[in-house]
Protein backbone atom coordinates (compact mmCIF):
# COMPACT_ATOMS: atom_id res chain seq x y z
CA UNK A 1 0.00 0.00 0.00
CA UNK A 2 1.07 3.59 -0.71
CA UNK A 3 2.27 5.24 2.73
CA UNK A 4 2.61 9.14 2.93
CA UNK A 5 5.74 9.83 4.71
CA UNK A 6 7.62 13.06 4.91
CA UNK A 7 4.84 14.59 2.43
CA UNK A 8 5.72 11.59 -0.01
CA UNK A 9 3.41 8.84 -1.23
CA UNK A 10 5.22 5.41 -1.23
CA UNK A 11 4.57 1.85 -1.85
CA UNK A 12 5.45 -0.24 1.11
CA UNK A 13 5.18 -4.03 2.32
CA UNK A 14 5.00 -4.48 6.19
CA UNK A 15 7.33 -7.70 5.79
CA UNK A 16 10.80 -7.56 3.34
CA UNK A 17 13.59 -9.43 2.76
CA UNK A 18 17.41 -7.86 1.83
CA UNK A 19 19.11 -10.77 0.60
CA UNK A 20 22.39 -8.80 0.82
CA UNK A 21 22.70 -8.15 4.59
CA UNK A 22 20.22 -11.30 5.52
CA UNK A 23 18.13 -9.20 7.29
CA UNK A 24 14.30 -8.53 7.76
CA UNK A 25 12.60 -5.28 6.95
CA UNK A 26 9.51 -4.79 9.49
CA UNK A 27 7.25 -1.78 9.60
CA UNK A 28 8.10 -0.74 13.68
CA UNK A 29 3.87 -0.68 14.16
CA UNK A 30 3.95 -0.44 17.60
CA UNK A 31 5.27 3.37 17.33
CA UNK A 32 1.58 3.74 14.49
CA UNK A 33 -0.36 6.28 13.56
CA UNK A 34 2.62 9.08 15.28
CA UNK A 35 5.42 7.47 13.10
CA UNK A 36 6.34 5.77 10.63
CA UNK A 37 9.90 3.97 10.46
CA UNK A 38 11.06 0.29 9.07
CA UNK A 39 13.34 -1.47 11.27
CA UNK A 40 15.67 -4.33 10.71
CA UNK A 41 16.49 -7.64 12.68
CA UNK A 42 20.20 -9.05 11.74
CA UNK A 43 19.37 -12.52 13.04
CA UNK A 44 16.85 -15.03 13.33
CA UNK A 45 16.51 -14.24 17.10
CA UNK A 46 15.97 -11.03 16.52
CA UNK A 47 13.29 -11.79 14.05
CA UNK A 48 11.42 -14.20 16.82
CA UNK A 49 11.65 -11.37 19.25
CA UNK A 50 9.97 -8.86 16.62
CA UNK A 51 7.18 -11.32 16.65
CA UNK A 52 6.64 -11.94 19.97
CA UNK A 53 6.83 -8.34 20.86
CA UNK A 54 4.65 -6.99 18.40
CA UNK A 55 6.89 -4.66 16.12
CA UNK A 56 5.21 -7.20 13.35
CA UNK A 57 1.23 -8.68 14.03
CA UNK A 58 -1.14 -9.73 11.79
CA UNK A 59 -1.51 -13.09 10.54
CA UNK A 60 -0.21 -12.96 7.47
CA UNK A 61 2.74 -10.56 8.44
CA UNK A 62 3.79 -12.75 11.25
CA UNK A 63 3.73 -15.79 8.42
CA UNK A 64 5.62 -13.90 6.66
CA UNK A 65 8.50 -13.02 8.83
CA UNK A 66 8.35 -16.82 9.92
CA UNK A 67 8.95 -17.71 6.68
CA UNK A 68 11.86 -14.80 6.08
CA UNK A 69 12.94 -15.42 9.70
CA UNK A 70 13.65 -19.26 8.74
CA UNK A 71 15.58 -18.48 5.38
CA UNK A 72 17.51 -15.66 7.40
CA UNK A 73 18.47 -18.37 10.21
CA UNK A 74 19.66 -21.30 7.46
CA UNK A 75 21.78 -18.32 6.01
CA UNK A 76 23.18 -18.34 9.76
CA UNK A 77 24.78 -21.63 9.08
CA UNK A 78 28.69 -21.82 8.26
CA UNK A 79 29.29 -25.34 7.04
CA UNK A 80 28.08 -28.11 4.78
CA UNK A 81 27.17 -30.68 6.64
CA UNK A 82 23.50 -31.69 5.98
CA UNK A 83 23.00 -33.17 9.19
CA UNK A 84 24.38 -30.38 11.64
CA UNK A 85 22.44 -28.47 9.12
CA UNK A 86 18.68 -29.48 9.43
CA UNK A 87 19.93 -29.69 12.99
CA UNK A 88 20.63 -26.02 13.36
CA UNK A 89 17.55 -25.42 11.02
CA UNK A 90 14.67 -27.15 13.32
CA UNK A 91 16.15 -24.90 16.03
CA UNK A 92 15.74 -21.77 14.11
CA UNK A 93 11.86 -23.81 13.41
CA UNK A 94 10.94 -23.69 17.34
CA UNK A 95 12.34 -20.46 17.97
CA UNK A 96 10.02 -18.82 15.65
CA UNK A 97 7.04 -21.11 16.17
CA UNK A 98 7.17 -20.05 19.98
CA UNK A 99 7.57 -16.59 18.94
CA UNK A 100 3.20 -16.11 19.21
CA UNK A 101 1.75 -19.53 19.49
CA UNK A 102 -2.00 -18.82 18.75
CA UNK A 103 -1.50 -18.50 15.25
CA UNK A 104 -0.97 -20.63 12.86
CA UNK A 105 -0.02 -18.56 9.77
CA UNK A 106 3.93 -18.47 10.86
CA UNK A 107 4.16 -23.04 11.02
CA UNK A 108 2.32 -23.05 7.60
CA UNK A 109 4.71 -20.92 6.24
CA UNK A 110 7.22 -22.27 7.71
CA UNK A 111 6.40 -25.43 7.03
CA UNK A 112 6.35 -24.23 2.60
CA UNK A 113 9.67 -23.29 3.34
CA UNK A 114 10.72 -26.41 4.58
CA UNK A 115 8.83 -28.24 1.53
CA UNK A 116 10.47 -26.32 -0.64
CA UNK A 117 13.88 -26.55 0.75
CA UNK A 118 14.34 -30.48 0.68
CA UNK A 119 14.59 -30.76 -3.12
CA UNK A 120 18.22 -29.17 -2.34
CA UNK A 121 20.89 -31.47 -2.86
CA UNK A 122 23.53 -29.53 -0.55
CA UNK A 123 23.55 -26.74 1.97
CA UNK A 124 24.10 -24.19 -0.64
CA UNK A 125 21.32 -25.30 -2.52
CA UNK A 126 18.75 -25.65 0.51
CA UNK A 127 20.07 -21.62 1.68
CA UNK A 128 18.91 -20.19 -1.93
CA UNK A 129 15.50 -22.42 -2.18
CA UNK A 130 14.73 -21.16 1.42
CA UNK A 131 14.62 -17.53 0.59
CA UNK A 132 13.21 -18.32 -3.01
CA UNK A 133 9.92 -19.97 -0.60
CA UNK A 134 9.49 -17.61 1.98
CA UNK A 135 9.23 -14.64 -0.92
CA UNK A 136 6.63 -16.97 -3.12
CA UNK A 137 5.00 -16.93 0.48
CA UNK A 138 4.82 -13.41 0.80
CA UNK A 139 3.71 -12.69 -2.72
CA UNK A 140 1.02 -15.31 -2.29
CA UNK A 141 -0.04 -13.69 1.05
CA UNK A 142 -0.80 -10.50 -1.48
CA UNK A 143 -2.30 -12.68 -4.08
CA UNK A 144 -4.93 -14.65 -1.84
CA UNK A 145 -5.87 -10.46 0.06
CA UNK A 146 -6.66 -9.52 -3.16
CA UNK A 147 -8.86 -12.32 -4.06
CA UNK A 148 -10.25 -11.81 -0.76
CA UNK A 149 -11.17 -8.22 -1.63
CA UNK A 150 -12.65 -9.06 -5.37
CA UNK A 151 -15.09 -11.78 -3.64
CA UNK A 152 -15.83 -9.86 -0.17
CA UNK A 153 -16.55 -6.11 -2.36
CA UNK A 154 -20.05 -7.31 -3.10
CA UNK A 155 -20.94 -7.28 0.61
CA UNK A 156 -20.28 -3.73 0.94
CA UNK A 157 -23.47 -1.67 0.06
CA UNK A 158 -23.79 1.92 -0.99
CA UNK A 159 -23.95 4.07 2.71
CA UNK A 160 -23.21 0.73 4.10
CA UNK A 161 -21.73 1.34 7.95
CA UNK A 162 -19.64 -1.62 8.72
CA UNK A 163 -18.48 -2.93 12.35
CA UNK A 164 -14.09 -4.12 12.46
CA UNK A 165 -12.34 -4.93 15.21
CA UNK A 166 -8.50 -5.33 15.59
CA UNK A 167 -6.49 -4.80 12.42
CA UNK A 168 -6.48 -7.38 9.86
CA UNK A 169 -5.49 -4.42 7.08
CA UNK A 170 -2.65 -4.25 5.25
CA UNK A 171 0.10 -4.02 8.05
CA UNK A 172 -1.27 -7.20 9.22
CA UNK A 173 -0.45 -9.02 5.94
CA UNK A 174 2.24 -8.44 3.73
CA UNK A 175 0.30 -5.81 1.57
CA UNK A 176 -3.77 -5.24 1.07
CA UNK A 177 -5.21 -6.91 4.71
CA UNK A 178 -8.37 -9.25 4.74
CA UNK A 179 -10.97 -7.78 6.51
CA UNK A 180 -9.86 -4.43 4.83
CA UNK A 181 -9.63 -5.82 1.13
CA UNK A 182 -13.28 -5.90 0.58
CA UNK A 183 -13.11 -1.93 1.75
CA UNK A 184 -10.87 -1.36 -0.61
CA UNK A 185 -11.91 -2.88 -3.48
CA UNK A 186 -16.00 -1.45 -2.97
CA UNK A 187 -13.60 1.96 -2.78
CA UNK A 188 -12.07 1.38 -6.08
CA UNK A 189 -15.17 0.20 -7.57
CA UNK A 190 -16.65 4.12 -6.51
CA UNK A 191 -18.69 3.21 -3.79
CA UNK A 192 -19.15 5.16 -0.33
CA UNK A 193 -19.27 4.10 2.90
CA UNK A 194 -18.54 4.48 6.50
CA UNK A 195 -16.58 2.38 8.80
CA UNK A 196 -16.43 2.19 12.48
CA UNK A 197 -13.40 0.87 14.10
CA UNK A 198 -13.35 -1.15 17.33
CA UNK A 199 -10.42 0.87 19.64
CA UNK A 200 -9.42 -3.05 21.01
CA UNK A 201 -8.12 -2.92 23.97
CA UNK A 202 -5.87 -3.45 25.68
CA UNK A 203 -3.17 -2.55 22.74
CA UNK A 204 -5.73 -0.47 20.80
CA UNK A 205 -4.76 -1.93 17.34
CA UNK A 206 -8.36 -0.71 15.51
CA UNK A 207 -7.77 2.94 17.03
CA UNK A 208 -4.16 3.17 16.13
CA UNK A 209 -3.30 0.69 13.17
CA UNK A 210 -6.76 0.44 11.67
CA UNK A 211 -8.18 3.98 11.78
CA UNK A 212 -4.63 5.19 10.15
CA UNK A 213 -4.89 2.48 7.02
CA UNK A 214 -8.24 3.85 6.42
CA UNK A 215 -7.22 7.98 7.12
CA UNK A 216 -4.38 6.80 4.25
CA UNK A 217 -6.92 5.62 1.83
CA UNK A 218 -9.17 8.67 2.25
CA UNK A 219 -12.06 6.17 3.72
CA UNK A 220 -14.91 7.52 6.05
CA UNK A 221 -14.34 5.93 9.66
CA UNK A 222 -14.96 6.62 13.29
CA UNK A 223 -12.67 5.11 16.14
CA UNK A 224 -15.49 3.98 18.76
CA UNK A 225 -14.79 2.36 22.02
CA UNK A 226 -15.29 -1.48 22.26
CA UNK A 227 -18.09 -1.32 24.48
CA UNK A 228 -20.13 1.20 22.03
CA UNK A 229 -20.65 -1.40 19.57
CA UNK A 230 -23.63 -2.84 20.95
CA UNK A 231 -24.99 0.60 21.03
CA UNK A 232 -24.12 0.90 17.90
CA UNK A 233 -26.30 -2.16 16.53
CA UNK A 234 -29.22 -1.43 19.00
CA UNK A 235 -29.96 1.44 17.15
CA UNK A 236 -29.17 0.26 13.49
CA UNK A 237 -25.94 1.75 12.84
CA UNK A 238 -24.40 -0.93 11.85
CA UNK A 239 -24.69 -3.23 8.79
CA UNK A 240 -22.23 -5.34 8.74
CA UNK A 241 -19.04 -6.78 10.41
CA UNK A 242 -15.91 -8.06 9.10
CA UNK A 243 -12.83 -9.51 11.21
CA UNK A 244 -10.14 -11.39 10.30
CA UNK A 245 -7.89 -14.41 12.41
CA UNK A 246 -5.25 -16.20 13.50
CA UNK A 247 -6.31 -19.57 13.02
CA UNK A 248 -9.40 -20.83 12.05
CA UNK A 249 -10.27 -24.98 12.08
CA UNK A 250 -10.67 -26.31 9.16
CA UNK A 251 -12.62 -29.42 10.95
CA UNK A 252 -15.17 -27.42 12.48
CA UNK A 253 -15.29 -23.65 11.51
CA UNK A 254 -14.25 -21.75 14.94
CA UNK A 255 -12.72 -18.67 14.62
CA UNK A 256 -9.43 -17.47 17.16
CA UNK A 257 -8.96 -13.90 17.05
CA UNK A 258 -7.92 -10.91 18.98
CA UNK A 259 -9.93 -10.72 22.63
CA UNK A 260 -13.28 -9.07 22.11
CA UNK A 261 -13.71 -10.44 18.69
CA UNK A 262 -16.24 -13.24 20.07
CA UNK A 263 -18.21 -10.70 21.59
CA UNK A 264 -18.85 -8.46 18.69
CA UNK A 265 -20.09 -12.17 17.30
CA UNK A 266 -22.51 -12.68 20.07
CA UNK A 267 -23.61 -8.88 19.47
CA UNK A 268 -24.03 -8.96 15.95
CA UNK A 269 -26.41 -12.37 15.71
CA UNK A 270 -28.62 -11.10 18.78
CA UNK A 271 -29.24 -8.58 16.18
CA UNK A 272 -29.40 -10.37 13.28
CA UNK A 273 -26.37 -8.08 11.47
CA UNK A 274 -24.03 -10.39 9.02
CA UNK A 275 -20.59 -11.48 10.64
CA UNK A 276 -18.10 -11.95 8.50
CA UNK A 277 -14.41 -13.62 8.96
CA UNK A 278 -11.89 -13.17 6.23
CA UNK A 279 -8.65 -15.18 5.77
CA UNK A 280 -5.96 -16.54 3.48
CA UNK A 281 -5.47 -20.46 3.13
CA UNK A 282 -2.04 -19.92 5.49
CA UNK A 283 -4.60 -19.37 8.18
CA UNK A 284 -6.93 -22.88 7.95
CA UNK A 285 -5.61 -25.17 10.68
CA UNK A 286 -6.15 -28.66 9.43
CA UNK A 287 -4.99 -30.75 12.36
CA UNK A 288 -7.28 -29.30 15.88
CA UNK A 289 -10.78 -30.28 15.62
CA UNK A 290 -11.98 -28.45 19.21
CA UNK A 291 -11.71 -24.55 19.81
CA UNK A 292 -10.63 -25.78 23.10
CA UNK A 293 -7.53 -27.32 21.96
CA UNK A 294 -6.57 -23.34 20.68
CA UNK A 295 -3.29 -22.42 22.42
CA UNK A 296 -4.34 -18.71 23.92
CA UNK A 297 -1.78 -16.47 24.60
CA UNK A 298 -1.76 -14.91 27.71
CA UNK A 299 0.28 -11.95 27.73
CA UNK A 300 1.53 -9.19 30.51
CA UNK A 301 -1.19 -7.89 32.88
CA UNK A 302 1.14 -4.37 31.86
CA UNK A 303 -1.07 -3.91 28.75
CA UNK A 304 -4.34 -4.02 30.41
CA UNK A 305 -3.09 -1.76 33.74
CA UNK A 306 -1.65 0.94 31.06
CA UNK A 307 -1.23 2.07 27.96
CA UNK A 308 1.51 3.16 25.33
CA UNK A 309 1.40 6.72 23.48
CA UNK A 310 3.23 9.65 21.88
CA UNK A 311 3.87 12.13 24.71
CA UNK A 312 2.81 16.13 24.53
CA UNK A 313 4.89 18.86 25.89
CA UNK A 314 3.88 19.10 29.68
CA UNK A 315 5.99 22.37 30.58
CA UNK A 316 4.87 23.27 33.98
CA UNK A 317 3.24 20.25 34.79
CA UNK A 318 6.03 18.31 37.18
CA UNK A 319 8.89 17.43 35.17
CA UNK A 320 8.77 18.10 31.72
CA UNK A 321 8.17 15.11 29.02
CA UNK A 322 10.24 15.68 25.58
CA UNK A 323 7.15 15.33 23.25
CA UNK A 324 7.16 13.01 20.66
CA UNK A 325 8.58 10.43 22.99
CA UNK A 326 6.68 6.57 23.16
CA UNK A 327 5.83 6.39 26.90
CA UNK A 328 3.97 3.85 29.08
CA UNK A 329 1.46 5.67 31.38
CA UNK A 330 -0.10 3.40 34.30
CA UNK A 331 -3.75 4.10 34.29
CA UNK A 332 -5.62 1.39 36.94
CA UNK A 333 -5.27 0.84 40.91
CA UNK A 334 -1.38 0.89 41.60
CA UNK A 335 -1.71 -2.47 43.35
CA UNK A 336 -4.09 -4.49 40.94
CA UNK A 337 -2.79 -7.21 38.85
CA UNK A 338 -4.37 -7.99 35.86
CA UNK A 339 -5.55 -11.37 33.04
CA UNK A 340 -4.59 -10.40 29.70
CA UNK A 341 -5.55 -13.55 27.26
CA UNK A 342 -4.84 -12.26 23.43
CA UNK A 343 -7.40 -14.11 21.77
CA UNK A 344 -10.71 -15.66 21.96
CA UNK A 345 -12.91 -18.27 20.05
CA UNK A 346 -15.93 -17.83 17.89
CA UNK A 347 -18.23 -20.93 17.63
CA UNK A 348 -19.19 -21.58 13.60
CA UNK A 349 -23.11 -20.54 14.52
CA UNK A 350 -22.43 -16.84 15.35
CA UNK A 351 -20.70 -16.84 11.84
CA UNK A 352 -22.31 -15.65 8.69
CA UNK A 353 -19.39 -16.77 6.55
CA UNK A 354 -16.01 -17.00 6.24
CA UNK A 355 -13.93 -14.62 3.07
CA UNK A 356 -11.54 -16.76 1.28
CA UNK A 357 -9.68 -16.52 -1.75
CA UNK A 358 -11.57 -19.54 -3.18
CA UNK A 359 -15.13 -18.24 -2.45
CA UNK A 360 -17.18 -17.50 0.41
CA UNK A 361 -18.04 -20.41 2.64
CA UNK A 362 -20.21 -21.71 5.45
CA UNK A 363 -18.05 -22.27 8.45
CA UNK A 364 -18.74 -26.27 8.67
CA UNK A 365 -18.05 -26.16 4.76
CA UNK A 366 -14.46 -25.22 4.95
CA UNK A 367 -13.64 -28.71 5.10
CA UNK A 368 -14.34 -28.97 1.30
CA UNK A 369 -10.97 -26.64 0.40
CA UNK A 370 -8.63 -29.41 2.57
CA UNK A 371 -6.06 -30.02 0.04
CA UNK A 372 -5.81 -33.66 -1.45
CA UNK A 373 -2.77 -35.80 0.60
Amino acid sequence: MNVLVRGQSSPYRTVEFDATKNAVLLIEQRLLPHRFEQVATRTHRDTAKAITEMVVRGAGAIGATAAYGLAQGAQEFKGSNLDRFCTHLMSVYETLKEARPTAVDPVNAMNDVLHAMSAGKSVAEQKSLAVAAARAFADEDVAHCREIGVLGAPLILEGMRVLTHCNAGWLAFVDVGTATAPLYEAQAQGRKFHVFCDETRPRCQGASLTAWELSQQGISHDVIADNAAGFLMQRGEIDLVIVGSDRVLGQTGEVANKIGTYTKAVLAHRHKIPFYVAIPDSTIDWNLSSGLDIPIEERSGDEVLGAWGIAQSQKGVGKSKKSGQRTYVRIANPTSTARNPGFDVTPPELITGIITPKGIFKPKDLRKLKPRE
